[in-house]
């Protein structure tokens, strides 16, 4: 007899990443991490072998059914390891690199793992970056590195909750809240060719970020919230348009701080923190003030489990059910593009302080991290911080870096010692320039 595959139903955010691809986009994120030592290809190639077999929703193909798309068993070779490349977070086919979507590249002492968002989100892909590590310091003979946090063991059958789709198990509001309907402010640029992808890393001390964050009264998250904003509004200023929009941010929110998982799939959602500058001219104070009130009073078990409610119960309507896959695509298609999409001004995401075994401590040097290709011309921003280095990664697929400009100085105004980074080879766009006064 032959054995059936295990298949996956996709979770609940993951339904949607198929639908938006297109020839010039994909979700794909990335992961890096920093280790002191040159890495070694042929030792992180077997430690990915060993590796992915602990990650059974990752080491899968989509594939197309007659109303819904869904994950099954990949045994075909690899994925492989491949020297960087200057552009990350490219498009990537369901057909392609033996229908895996994740790849894992090296540079010089950095791994950097790339994924579709229809696996997991960056708490998936940063426990498997992380596993993926703790094997590969181990094949060069570092034996006392310990399972435990983000590193998991690979000779262990995986916990049925890490598949789970744990939005099903939460998603039992009585309500459903009203989402964001507004359009908002959107920088405009000159688009880069073909899937140019301009990454722009800052680099600072956390200890400083930290303290210029408890001088406003807020937390990171909070305050390099309000500086985004502010970056936003001085850009919208600048452009000088007939009639003001509001600026508003696209914020992921991790459930799992708030609704108990193990799940190794995606498990977030979307909050929009914003200021309307057509209510008046906004101080910086005001703007963290805002920002502060509006986390506090949204982001909570309450209004996040009624959130999730309103996905759950769309995807679950009788009538949704049967409606054919192709035009499910065209209907959700339309609507992001023309509505969810232009709910937000940019992007952010902070993955936090990275907890790391303090067996492992002395091999890393810093983590980053890049939301990848925008759906639309504008910029995203992630965070994540190991220790004293914070790192802020910009990805957008404009020429201009205006916002970027805008963002690194304030940073600098408050007092926080900055290092720039960037893919960018151009002389004109070396953007140390960014944070000096024009």
């Amino acid at each position: 007899m032959v054995e059936r595959k295990e298949w996956y139903k996709l979770d609940l955010s993951a339904i949607v990443y198929p639908t938006l691809q297109r020839r010039d986009f994909s979700s794909v994120y990335r992961l890096s991490v920093l280790l002191k030592e040159e890495i070694q290809p042929e030792l992180l190639q077997k430690a990915l072998d060993r590796t992915m077999p602990r990650f059974p929703t990752y080491k899968v193909a989509i594939r197309r059914g007659l109303f819904w798309r869904y994950m099954e068993p990949n045994d075909r070779p690899g994925p492989f390891v491949k020297p960087d490349i200057g552009n990350p977070c490219q498009p990537m086919s369901f057909r392609g690199q033996n229908r895996y979507l994740v790849r894992v590249y090296y540079y010089h002492n950095r791994i950097s793992f790339e994924a579709h968002h229809s696996l997991g989100d960056g708490t998936g892909g940063m426990c498997l970056l992380m596993t993926l590590t703790a094997e590969y310091l181990r094949l060069l003979g570092h034996e006392e590195i310990k399972n435990g946090g983000f590193v998991l063991d690979v000779n262990e059958k995986p916990d049925p909750e890490e598949l789970e789709d744990a939005y099903m198990r939460y998603a039992k509001s009585k309500i459903c809240p009203p989402r964001p309907g507004e359009k908002t402010y959107r920088v405009r640029g000159t688009k880069e060719p073909f899937y140019t992808l301009n990454i722009i890393d800052g680099i600072m001390p956390t200890s400083e970020v930290v303290k210029v964050s408890k001088k406003y009264q807020a937390s990171i998250t909070e305050y390099l919230n309000a500086v985004l904003l502010y970056a936003l509004l001085q850009k919208q200023a600048e452009d000088r348009h007939f009639s003001l929009r509001p600026v508003r941010i696209a914020m992921p929110v991790n459930l799992r701080r708030f609704f108990p998982s193990k799940t190794l799939r995606n498990f977030i959602t979307m909050v929009y923190p914003g200021v309307d500058p057509r209510l008046g001219e906004y101080t910086f104070e005001e703007i963290v003030t805002q920002v502060h009130h509006y986390m506090r009073y949204y982001v909570n078990d309450k209004f996040l489990r009624a959130d999730i409610t309103t996905n759950a119960r769309t995807q679950s309507h009788p009538l949704i059910r049967i409606v054919p896959l192709f035009i499910k695509d065209l209907v959700v298609r339309s609507f992001y593009a023309k509505v969810q999409d232009r709910n937000s001004s940019a992007g952010l995401t902070n993955m936090g302080a990275m907890a790391v075994d303090e067996s492992m401590k002395p091999y890393i040097e810093r983590f980053d991290i890049c939301m990848g290709q925008p759906f639309s011309s504008r910029t995203n921003c992630a965070v994540i911080s190991f220790q004293d280095t914070l790192t802020i990664n910009f990805a957008s697929s404009i020429v201009e870096a205006d916002v970027e400009r805008y963002f690194f100085r304030k940073l600098v105004k408050d007092g926080i010692h900055v290092k720039i980074e960037s893919n960018r080879e151009e002389p004109d766009y070396h953007l140390n320039k960014l944070l000096r006064e024009e």
